[in-house]
């Protein structure tokens, strides 16, 4: 099974890496500086769990394509959809399965209308990684899986033999028949832990301390808990007692990766994993979380 991987940043560069490690046959598709980087310095990876050098891995640019891919394994930026979906068409033909690894839906509904949902599977990795100043992959903690499945919740052949090929490698994988209610699960999550975490610019141990602060955590995690609901994917009580201690853990370091964005003064998915939460729904909290961060996003762009 040929796979393409769109990107070799750190997500995509991660899981890509792992499944080169172990054999299969992977080609990045990447733009001409990151192309001369992995030609010159190889692919690195940094892990507690096992540090890997691919030298000179196989990459391809979005006009080399001749043929199509059996599998895209998708882990852009939500605002590099567009540019991604653009650079990798010409690798999905009539067989190709789409794996996206996005944070929230939206993606979904944009890569539904350009390729048709018969193509694309649902999916969701977790992983804190980065890539650091020599553009090495840096894997910051010990959790590294992907969760995929039909959206419709069956067992199809093509998921078991997506299941098989991932077989091997070095990080943990999961088929799912509940692949959109877990999605929500983690957009949740995420939304709060974002929402939180960026709107006092401190990490949960932080918040937690601060008069209030835990109590407004909850108070953000039931916002986004009833917007799924409302949707039709009431978060399980499990994930929410996980979700509870989590977010308002004592002295915990935990921030999302938004706000380290923020602090390095990148680009943000506020729109992908905020602002089409609002749209789903009427809260009160959210829109300042919201408001706060397109403010960021304002001043980022008036910013030379």
């Amino acid at each position: 099974m040929r796979i393409l991987v769109v990107g070799a940043g750190a997500v995509g560069g991660y899981f890509g890496g792992r499944l080169l490690e172990c054999g299969r046959d992977v080609t990045f598709l990447v733009r001409p500086r990151r192309a001369a980087e992995l030609a010159a310095n190889g692919l690195v990876i940094r892990s507690r769990l096992g540090d890997l050098h691919v030298p000179a891995p196989p990459t391809i640019a979005e006009d080399a394509f001749q043929d199509s891919f059996n599998l895209v394994l998708l882990s852009c930026k939500a605002y590099d959809l567009a540019g991604a979906i653009a650079s990798f068409a010409p690798a999905v033909g009539r067989e190709t399965v789409i794996l996206p690894l996005l944070n929230g839906m939206r993606h979904l509904d944009v890569l539904d209308d350009k390729f048709g949902p018969e193509c694309v599977l649902g999916g969701q990795c977790l992983i804190a990684a980065t890539l650091d100043d020599k553009h090495e992959i840096v894997h910051l903690n010990e959790t590294h899986s992907v969760t995929f499945g039909e959206r419709a919740g069956t067992m199809s052949d093509r998921v078991m033999a997506i299941d098989r090929l991932i077989d091997g490698a070095r990080f943990d994988r999961q088929v799912s028949t509940n692949i959109l209610l877990e999605m929500w699960e983690k957009w949740v999550l995420l939304a709060t832990l974002a929402g939180s975490t960026c709107l006092f610019r401190a990490t949960i141990g932080d918040i937690s301390a601060a008069p209030g602060g835990a109590d407004l955590v909850l108070r953000l995690l039931e916002e986004c808990r009833s917007i799924a609901a409302a949707e039709g994917y009431p978060p399980r009580q499990s994930f929410l007692e996980r979700a509870r201690a989590v977010l308002t853990a004592p002295g915990s370091v935990l921030t999302a990766s938004m706000l380290r964005d923020i602090e390095a003064g990148g680009p943000i998915e506020a729109d992908h994993i905020i602002g089409d939460l609002l749209v789903r729904g009427n809260p009160s909290l959210l829109p300042i979380v919201y408001t706060g961060l397109k403010a960021y996003e304002a001043r980022r762009s008036r910013t030379p």
